[in-house]
């Protein structure tokens, strides 16, 4: 039994590292998000990170690795104990092997592909992806009729199973809980994610044109939040975008802007500053730069009062290079 009357914190840290593993993973999984929620209100305490660190090492949460984000191609990779997941198949075969291995990730088996929406940049190696790895795709109806009519005949061929979703729906891919939610975009059903498994909460959400409540409510007390941050205001008017193209960002079924994000980030009652990892994605090449980003949304989240500082790490996913794999 754990000494809680114990006044030291390092003193508790010390007797968790002798308890019994059996005893410890017989704690309930309500338990165990009580225990990750009371590491977030002691993050100004001096043995968090000891603590944290220890946490981390009993429970089995997700690995979460960006591969690629932005305009040209959109894929990441969710990993429990048991489980892989791969959200979007914006890159080729041989570029998201490239990816993989430049992560230290050799990939013999996918459990799921899951598709947020049929724009090419994140489903144009999807051909390649069932054909590398044979995995189910998880996909809404309307997207699935998109993704047949833009994709070569190798698509239908590679096809091993669909699994059918709708925004709203709950569902289960091994020990992964996967929420998909309505997003504002021009896309035929587009769909944001959030998985959870032992208590571990990851968000999904790029490719919107604004944040609407119920979108906030979804990246509420996530761990991991993947957010978009698309454009800035001022370089997409003067950039080298038609009008019309220009209008369609700028638009409420288009991408967020940086000013967009600074607003939610900086509003205690939209972003509840709870995530360890905030990163940044889908920053576009041509209307945006990560610096430029980073600085908009670091000034959003100095302007939060004390009590609901943000105390994680803020990330830039690029187009580019894979981000370092989340352990979460």
């Amino acid at each position: 039994m754990l000494p809680l009357a114990r006044t030291s914190f390092l003193e508790i840290i010390h007797d968790l590292r002798f308890l019994r593993i059996d005893a410890y993973l017989s704690l309930c999984h309500h338990l165990q998000s009580c225990f990750l929620c009371a590491c977030r209100m002691l993050r100004g305490n001096a043995g968090f990170s000891l603590f944290f660190e220890f946490l981390g090492s009993m429970l089995i949460g997700l690995r979460v690795s960006i591969l690629a984000s932005g305009s040209s191609g959109n894929i990441t990779l969710l990993e429990s104990e048991t489980t892989r997941i791969l959200v979007d198949a914006g890159l080729g075969k041989r570029e998201t092997l490239a990816r993989l291995a430049a992560v230290e990730r050799e990939i013999d088996r996918l459990d799921a592909v899951l598709i947020t929406h049929e724009h090419t940049d994140h489903c144009n190696g999807l051909p390649q992806v069932l054909g590398l790895w044979k995995s189910p795709l998880y996909v809404t109806e309307p997207t699935m009729d998109a993704l047949e009519r833009i994709l070569p005949d190798t698509f239908r061929k590679r096809l091993r199973g669909v699994e059918s979703i709708q925004a709203g729906q709950r569902f289960s891919i091994g020990d992964i809980e996967v929420h998909a939610f309505a997003i504002p975009h021009d896309a035929a059903d587009p769909i944001g994610f959030t998985f959870r498994t032992n208590g571990t909460k990851v968000a999904i959400c790029t490719d919107l044109g604004y944040m609407p409540e119920l979108v906030k409510f979804h990246l509420r007390q996530t761990d991991c939040l993947i957010l978009e941050s698309n454009h800035d205001l001022d370089m997409l008017k003067v950039g080298p975008y038609p009008w019309v193209v220009k209008q369609r960002v700028l638009s409420r079924t288009g991408h967020l802007s940086n000013l967009a994000v600074s607003e939610f980030l900086s509003d205690p009652e939209g972003f509840d500053s709870c995530a360890r990892y905030l990163v940044l994605a889908h920053i576009s090449q041509e209307n945006n730069n990560p610096d430029l980003a980073r600085l908009c949304a670091e000034e959003a989240l100095n302007r939060r009062p004390c009590e609901s500082a943000f105390a994680g790490e803020l990330l830039i996913a690029s187009q580019r290079v894979p981000l370092k794999p989340l352990q979460l």
